[in-house]
């Protein structure tokens, strides 16, 4: 469709054990080398389901770029990756890297029925997601606007991809997360003529 500008939005592949332990938000956690074999398949699926002639993006968080070089790997022609800071995960400040247990002890609000936090509850020296709407909306814009009528890869976050559902739909934060975001999903937006629709949400590999 002419000047259809498509952004594909990939969230990063499954980090460490050791973190999953953990509500590790921001923090910048590697990717589980144990799983990574057994994601091969998925990434081949992400090689073949991606358009090719995409510019490419990540966070500078290093699963983000770990999973798009292993994308690569699996058959994705390499690209240049740029690094996008306003789409880093959720900043949970004083909370960060807390045990579950933990986390759930500080809560200020009750949290989400489908997630560890309520939808507005901002950790001391952290962030809401509103506030992750405030910063990742702009930058979508802007991916947008310098792909204008072609295609574009972020890898990013479950937390930065909803936002980017959030600001694309004008959702609030309770309703962006409602959203399923899962490791290595695909979740498509597409910008025509200033507005936004939703192509897809969690698109996830085939079971094999």
């Amino acid at each position: 469709m002419p000047d259809m500008t498509r952004i594909f939005l990939i969230r990063h592949a499954l980090v460490e054990a050791a973190a999953r332990l953990t509500v590790y938000g921001a923090k910048d956690v590697a990717l589980c080398e144990e799983t990574l074999t057994r994601e091969r398949p998925a990434h081949a699926w992400l090689a073949r389901r991606l358009p090719t002639r995409a510019r490419w993006y990540c966070t500078p968080l290093a699963r983000t770029r770990a999973t798009a070089m292993a994308i690569f790997a699996a058959g994705y022609p390499e690209q240049e990756l740029t690094d996008l800071p306003h789409f880093v995960e959720q900043h949970l400040g004083e909370w960060q890297g807390l045990t579950h247990e933990e986390f759930t002890a500080v809560l200020r609000d009750p949290p989400h029925p489908f997630w560890d936090h309520g939808a507005d509850e901002k950790p001391p020296g952290g962030e809401s997601l509103s506030d992750v709407v405030a910063r990742v909306g702009p930058t979508l814009e802007a991916v947008a606007d310098e792909n204008e009528g072609a295609d574009a890869v972020i890898v990013a976050h479950g937390g930065s991809i909803r936002a980017a559902l959030a600001h694309a739909c004008n959702f609030t934060p309770y309703q962006a997360l409602q959203f399923s975001v899962k490791n290595l999903s695909v979740t498509r937006l597409e910008r025509q003529d200033g507005h936004w629709k939703v192509g897809c949400v969690n698109e996830e590999p085939p079971l094999a």
